[in-house]
């Protein structure tokens, strides 16, 4: 099938993989442009760029695919299908409409819930048991277009959501070239609206524990900010990246370190019950086991985080 691919991050590149191993023709790629990353800030190429060019497949950039020379572009590459899988951008009714066979989207999430930009990590910090991907022919609304094929999978205990993102990625990419070889028998569903939750994108200022919450909801947030932003609270002034955390029995007034044991480690009474602060880095410092971490800094019980 002739296919233009539409991808930016990690999540894309699976399925990018497994287009071209089950034989169809690329004939572009469509992605964000390149983006300076890191303290120095160097102009860094996304990763599905990076896979197209290894294979020689022609890459597009764009700023916006609303302009009239980007649709005829799209029109003169005549795809059967327009793949997409974490673009990054919302598709014009005039692409839609390009592809014969319609636009397929491959969405982290068991849809209607978690439509939006970060699906993964919040089914993680609302702590849904399961999560999924799902393949739906696209429509002009932000991921309500009719569903075609879903994959389910439970989501682990001590999972985060970057694990789980690498667990979807793999997932997404079997169930895109499942829903290609059926195509022609699927049914598409509608979804139901009264079913879907949004799911914004992650900034760091919902990364501030805050201790009245449960160590339940506590737990699930540090697991759903990892990989970024990293959940944050502070210790005597400084501020402290919980990278890992786990619950645990213990009561006290919220943000109070109950335990402080370089053997035992520290643990932090919560709004119900305690969390167990396993993988710690003060900002400016070293990312260290919360034990290992105790060694070298003295924490006194009875001493309040986030003050």
């Amino acid at each position: 099938m002739r296919i233009v691919f539409m991808g930016t991050p990690d999540f894309a590149v699976p399925s990018l993989q497994a287009l071209l191993d089950a034989g169809h023709e690329v004939a572009a790629v469509y992605t964000q442009p390149d983006k300076p990353q890191g303290r120095k800030q160097i102009l860094t190429a996304p990763p599905v760029k990076e896979l197209a060019l290894a294979h020689g497949i022609p890459v597009f950039q764009p700023d916006t695919l609303k302009k009239e020379e980007e649709q005829a572009r799209l029109r003169e590459l005549a795809p059967e299908v327009i793949i997409v899988v974490a673009y990054g951008k919302l598709l014009p009714k005039a692409v839609l409409d390009i592809p014969p066979r319609g636009c397929i989207n491959v969405h982290g999430s068991l849809l209607p819930r978690w439509r939006g930009a970060a699906p993964i990590q919040w089914a993680v910090i609302a702590g849904d048991e399961k999560a999924g991907v799902t393949t739906m022919l696209m429509a002009e609304g932000l991921d309500t277009g009719d569903m075609l094929l879903t994959s389910e999978t439970p989501v682990g205990a001590r999972e985060t959501a970057g694990e789980l993102f690498d667990r979807l990625a793999q997932s997404g990419a079997e169930l895109l070239t499942e829903t290609l070889v059926r195509l022609d028998e699927i049914t598409p569903r509608p979804q139901n609206d009264a079913e879907s939750c949004y799911a914004h994108m992650l900034d760091k200022k919902m990364a501030v524990i805050d201790w009245s919450k449960s160590a339940r909801e506590l737990d699930c947030l540090v697991r759903g900010l990892n990989p970024w932003p990293i959940a944050l609270t502070s210790l005597a002034g400084e501020r402290l990246k919980v990278y890992a955390a786990e619950p645990a029995d213990g009561c006290g007034e919220p943000g109070t370190v109950l335990e402080a044991d370089p053997k035992k480690g520290l643990t932090v009474a919560c709004g119900e019950g305690a969390l167990t602060l396993t993988e710690i880095q003060l900002v400016g410092g070293k990312r260290m086991k919360a034990t290992d971490f105790l060694r070298g800094h003295a924490v006194e019980k009875g001493s309040r985080l986030g003050e």
